[in-house]
């Protein structure tokens, strides 16, 4: 870390054993980002309950280049559960930055599109005609979110693909 780790506590005041425990969390979570600018720990105890007992909460700011990331767990009755649990929850928050910082997170391909370009009601199916030329085949039973008889040539649909017996056929066929 670049800057000193900072430790406040509220409403209460931490034993040695539990500021100890932050200072160790605290440095382990360089290991997953190594470049954390700063980190603030705020353990507070918000009020006492009659029937819960004492219960902990435990936040955590960090500072990384292009991201401020912020834990706030559930309270929890007891104190080193609430800091591990936080830690915990830094860790993973601390990962999945790095994750999208190195552009290693997934991306969804957007379904393909096309336009009807045949349709014979008849028989129950129809063709798509894709922005690269290919025809897909399609069955009735293929169009979601409108009836078959609906569709006309031109109508713009989204499809998922696969291999066919024939050729490529649309499995699901989503006017637009």
């Amino acid at each position: 870390m670049q800057l000193p780790l900072q430790i406040t506590a509220r409403n209460m005041s931490l034993s040695d054993v539990a500021e100890q425990t932050i200072r160790e969390k605290a440095a382990k979570l360089d290991q997953f980002h190594d470049k954390i600018t700063s980190c603030r720990v705020m353990v507070e105890c918000p009020h006492r309950h009659k029937h819960q007992g004492v219960l902990y909460n435990v936040r955590i700011d960090l500072t990384v280049p292009g991201a401020e990331l912020v834990v706030k767990r559930e309270p929890n009755e007891d104190l080193y559960v609430a800091i591990r649990d936080a830690f915990d929850a830094a860790r993973r928050q601390l990962q999945d930055h790095a994750r999208r910082q190195r552009g290693e997170v997934k991306t969804h391909e957007e379904p393909p599109h096309g336009i009807v370009s045949k349709v014979f009601p008849e028989e129950s199916y129809g063709f798509i005609t894709t922005p690269d030329g290919r025809e897909i085949y399609f069955h009735r039973n293929s169009v979601k979110n409108v009836e078959f008889e609906k569709l006309s040539p031109s109508t713009p649909v989204r499809f998922l693909e696969e291999a066919g017996e024939q050729g490529p056929q649309a499995t699901v066929v989503l006017p637009l």
